[in-house]
């Protein structure tokens, strides 16, 4: 049955991907998409409205997506509410958490398709990294295209004019040389911080504590006992430094007020609020970028610095991972029927072409972008920057949202946008500092225990963090919160751990 079944849909696929290479015989398909927003501010424009976006991806394939936007900040929620209602389920959604507890559970209930064997039947979506569909598999099955990212994406930039201000004229060689910066930047006036916090601050916490030397996730100690990160004296150096600089005034004691949607205001003004942000690097040159366009300020001298490779304080060098090879992934729901399955594999598969990903990363040219007559892209031409609103609600703040539904697993196939002297830089840290990323030695290990208590656990002890960081609670009761994950449920998790990590070594 299997057998005629797996022949039925490659039969099905064939006809449905040669429906994109012909448009008088590509079919209609209205497909309901669930997707984070990080611009909720921008209007949104529908294809009923006219979205030149949505009429390309429509003519090219056939398919109508009506959008479903949820804000970042409330989208793991809105999942799990989602999820629990099949009546409302929609057809493909991005799942943030590959290994999260929700995307195990779901998929163990049957919530989504199982795709590992019609993956390889599709060309864009074979080319994927074996590896990457590894680390997302769960019981060895794929239940979706991961969304690829960069390994050593993760890292530190701040202002340099700020920084010399402040009287640090030198870029930071170690941790301690970090700190120096950090409190200098800090105390450069009362209204001002150092570095830039919002209410998502597990990569801050994750970049500072991998930096200053602890393990990600979890560590495996000399005798082979697994034991949870928070655990490690790093870990706690890193949660005290930050403690310290936000007694300091170096951090806005309102941060977890700050939406993530609006992470960039701090920054991206002519008298920034805050000088530094621990974050994903590509932020980093668009911010140098914006400063350029929007400010009048060099490109030839850029005031944003990029911090990677910083040694700790016995001079090791570590990187947080910020994802798994992917950030998260597309999922498609059971609310797909197995007759329209293999229609949606083939958008899925269309998504990853140069068309598809210039579509939903880029757009339409002329409408949201432009190409200059050497063949690189940029986004406004000369008079049309004014119309900058408008393009936005093509696309949802420059694709900054609709580039959600991206996956790109055979790579950017993009029209390529013209180096700077911060882009060249962090596309040759990509390359040199893969070896400094540091892996959670149990992402691929089995325990139930983490998928049904995982992320309640978690979160009970990121909220204890934030609280001693902000200087509401002290490291007794940050300790208790710690005896609390191992008694309703850590332990267990240790132990299952444990016993994969043993039987496989």
């Amino acid at each position: 049955m299997k057998k005629i079944l797996s022949l039925v849909l490659a039969l099905a696929m064939l006809f449905s991907f040669a429906s994109f290479a012909s448009a008088e015989a590509k079919e209609e398909m209205t497909l309901k998409v669930m997707l984070p927003d990080f611009y909720t501010d921008s209007d949104w424009m529908t294809l009923e409205d006219g979205n030149p976006v949505l009429q390309a991806i429509y003519e090219a394939t056939g398919v109508k997506l009506d959008i479903s936007w949820v804000a970042n900040s409330a989208y793991g929620e809105m999942t799990s509410l989602t999820l629990a209602d099949p009546s409302n389920m929609p057809e493909v959604m991005v799942m943030q958490g590959p290994r999260d507890a929700i995307m195990i559970s779901s998929a163990r209930a049957g919530a989504f398709w199982d795709l590992t064997d019609l993956i390889p039947q599709y060309e864009n979506l074979a080319q994927g990294g074996e590896t990457i569909y590894q680390n997302i598999s769960i019981d060895g099955r794929i239940y979706g295209i991961y969304r690829a990212r960069a390994y050593a994406r993760a890292g530190i930039y701040y202002r340099t004019d700020y920084a010399a201000k402040a009287g640090i004229t030198s870029e930071p060689t170690n941790v301690e040389e970090f700190k120096d910066l950090c409190f200098a930047l800090a105390g450069l006036s009362e209204d001002t911080y150092c570095i830039n916090l919002c209410d998502y601050y597990l990569g801050t916490i994750g970049i500072a504590t991998v930096m200053f030397g602890a393990p990600y996730e979890y560590g495996i100690d000399d005798e082979g006992k697994i034991y949870p990160a928070f655990e490690s004296p790093y870990y706690q150096e890193a949660l005290d430094f930050l403690r310290e600089l936000y007694n300091a005034g170096g951090i806005d004691p309102d941060f977890l007020t700050i939406s993530s949607q609006n992470w960039n205001d701090a920054e991206r003004n002519e008298n920034p609020k805050a000088y530094m942000r621990l974050d994903c690097l590509d932020n980093g040159y668009r911010y140098q970028e914006w400063l350029e366009q929007n400010l009048g300020y060099s490109a030839e001298e850029p005031v944003v610095a990029l911090l990677t490779a910083i040694p700790n304080s016995e001079g090791n060098i570590q990187i947080w991972p910020q994802n798994i090879g992917a950030s998260g992934e597309i999922v498609v729901t059971k609310a797909v029927t197995e007759d329209k399955l293999p229609a949606v594999m083939a958008f899925l598969d269309w998504l990853n072409s140069a068309e598809g990903q210039t579509l939903i990363n880029c757009g339409v040219e002329g409408k949201t972008y432009w190409i200059y007559d050497n063949g690189y892209r940029y986004t406004y031409p000369e008079g049309e920057k004014e119309n900058a609103a408008t393009y936005d609600n093509y696309t949802h703040n420059a694709l900054h949202s609709l580039n959600q539904l991206g996956m790109n697993v055979n790579g950017d196939l993009t029209p390529p946008v013209e180096g700077t002297i911060l882009r060249d830089e962090y596309n040759l840290n990509l390359l040199e500092n893969v070896k400094y990323v540091i892996a959670n030695p149990c992402l691929t290990y089995d325990s139930e225990t983490a998928t049904l208590m995982g992320t309640t656990l978690n979160q009970d002890v990121q909220d204890a963090q934030v609280k001693y960081i902000a200087n509401v609670i002290d490291l007794d009761e940050l300790q208790a919160a710690y005896a609390t994950w191992h008694d309703m449920g850590g332990d267990m998790i240790l132990s299952e751990y444990q016993a994969v990590h043993d039987a496989q070594n």
